[in-house]
């Protein structure tokens, strides 16, 4: 199992550029910020920084969308940073939450989606694409590599990132609901004749390692809500029977509305309808121990990849546990002489 760490652009930059690096020494692979650019600082100059000061960790949105930038300047952006440093980015997209809503805006359609993801894959790839009548290349790109990974929940979400998913996230560490939604992407991938071993599956969700069971899920309770945006138009849509498991759309019933001035932060004071139940099913919160355990049932239903929110107040020591204990842990015995 791979690691990951998600950061938020807060302001200064060269704290992110700090924490990316501690994230690298204590063995992360990937280095992951949220791209909302009214919220916080604009993340593809963040990422030159950390790509010049770190070795061999991946950056990427976690996630952008096809609403806020033209899809060509997105494609020209992780093409920049692959031949400048190497080919260490992946693009996480999904139809966008916070950067469109604080706008007034709407989130993308799914064949929105679905077009983005083929024209900022093939530019980013060095390829031609055709796009809005024309045969589009870079002729300055050459050898650029870009995975895209499709954040989704709803089903016809899901649908689609087993079609043209590289990855896809899902932003929630419940066993139950990620095993569920691991099989639907995989069922959708055989169906259009993928190889679903071929996707990388990535859960993310809070990680805090501590032995306060009550700060730590106040420090995490936000995530409850910023999920519950998802699951509230998955209900609008679907309604809150078969859709999705009721595992995940019930606890939404309390919710009364979301203010993103606060969208992601542990200071979050509007998610008192997200129950300690579901910060803990949803977030991975404990000792080492405990996160070891729950980290092992998550291989188990084909996780690749862990990454970790780190929106708390002890970021260097839940990095620093992780870089000891947890990571070595998982990682598969090898002996230097058998």
């Amino acid at each position: 199992m791979d690691f990951g760490v998600v950061l938020q652009n807060d302001p200064p930059a060269s704290r992110v550029v700090e924490l990316a690096v501690r994230a690298e020494n204590h063995g992360f692979s990937h280095v992951w910020t949220f791209d909302s650019h009214l919220l916080w600082q604009e993340p593809y100059v963040v990422y030159a920084q950390i790509l010049a000061a770190t070795r061999r960790v991946k950056v990427g949105p976690f996630v952008t969308n096809p609403a806020t930038r033209d899809w060509t300047v997105t494609a020209s952006l992780y093409a920049t940073l692959n031949d400048a440093f190497g080919n260490r980015t992946v693009c996480g997209i999904g139809r966008g939450d916070s950067a469109v809503r604080t706008l007034a805006g709407r989130p993308s359609s799914l064949g929105e989606l679905r077009e983005a993801i083929h024209v900022i894959r093939e530019l980013a790839n060095s390829r031609a694409v055709e796009h809005r009548g024309a045969t589009l290349r870079f002729p300055w790109s050459r050898g650029s590599s870009l995975e895209m990974w499709v954040a989704a929940y709803g089903p016809k979400a899901l649908q689609l990132a087993g079609e043209v998913g590289d990855g896809f996230i899902l932003q929630l560490a419940d066993v139950e609901i990620a095993s569920w939604m691991i099989g639907t992407v995989r069922e959708a991938a055989e169906r259009a004749g993928r190889d679903p071993e071929e996707i990388t599956f990535c859960v993310a969700a809070p990680f805090y390692v501590g032995d306060d069971i009550a700060h730590m899920r106040d420090q995490s309770r936000w995530f409850g809500g910023m999920v519950g945006n998802h699951v509230a138009e998955i209900v609008r849509r679907y309604g809150g029977d078969g859709a999705v498991p009721r595992a995940l759309t019930d606890y939404v019933a309390a919710r009364e509305g979301y203010d993103y001035n606060s969208h992601g932060r542990a200071a979050n004071d509007h998610v008192g309808f997200v129950p300690d139940e579901i910060v803990d099913r949803f977030c991975v919160l404990g000792t080492p121990e405990q996160h070891i355990e729950k980290l092992e049932r998550l291989r188990a239903i084909g996780v690749d990849q862990f990454a970790g929110y780190l929106q708390h107040d002890a970021k260097e020591e839940t990095l620093r546990v992780y870089g000891e204990v947890v990571i070595p842990a998982m990682r598969d015995a090898v002996t230097a002489v058998s």
